[in-house]
């Protein structure tokens, strides 16, 4: 019989910190794609927050926190992170486990939009972007998704086929920042 083992999608490259910028896997737990059945995104809604103590996030933003967060994610979609989905949504949504679909790091420290609009077209501006926001993009023309969840925090999120590259290019960027910067040239982490 073969035994299978659960690996991440990032395989012993993370963490990794480049000059005052850190680069670190997010364990996001269960990742539940949550879609209103027609005529029902007000029940839905109203279900969701009963069942999960958090709002049903409007178009680009999230609700929630950590280890139980709801992200915006496209149209009427939003993707709960943390929490099984109380099993009663199915009466008012479609329900699909996106769990082993995606890598999700988090990147911090300042510098920390400098190095991402090297990356993406969003207009990551304090004025823009606020804590709380959340958008469907491109990462280093990847489809990507990115949410601001600190002051010198995003969470980026990657198709888990293309996590490795999201390394490559995040590791690049945070090297042209801390080079402007002056600062180290080198990375520390777990590369070989």
């Amino acid at each position: 019989m073969i035994e299978l083992t659960a690996r991440s999608p990032f395989n012993g490259t993370l963490p990794l910190s480049v000059g005052a910028l850190n680069l670190s896997q997010v364990d996001a737990g269960q990742m539940t794609a949550l879609s209103p059945r027609k005529g029902q995104g007000k029940a839905l809604a109203s279900a969701f927050k009963q069942a999960h103590g958090i709002a049903w996030p409007g178009p680009g933003r999230i609700s929630g926190r950590e280890g139980c967060r709801a992200l915006w994610f496209g149209h009427s979609h939003v993707l709960l992170m943390g929490p099984v989905p109380d099993a009663t949504l199915c009466q008012h949504a479609a329900m699909v486990d996106q769990s082993d679909a995606w890598g999700v790091v988090r990147i911090e420290g300042a510098g920390v939009r400098d190095a991402l609009a090297r990356l993406t077209p969003l207009d990551l501006r304090e004025t823009q972007f606020k804590r709380g926001h959340t958008a469907r993009s491109e990462i280093a023309d990847m489809p990507a998704s990115v949410t601001r969840i600190g002051a010198q925090s995003y969470q980026v999120m990657v198709f888990r086929a293309m996590a490795g590259t999201l390394v490559e290019e995040i590791e690049v960027a945070m090297r042209g920042v801390a080079a402007r910067a002056g600062g180290c040239d080198h990375a520390i982490g777990n590369h070989d």
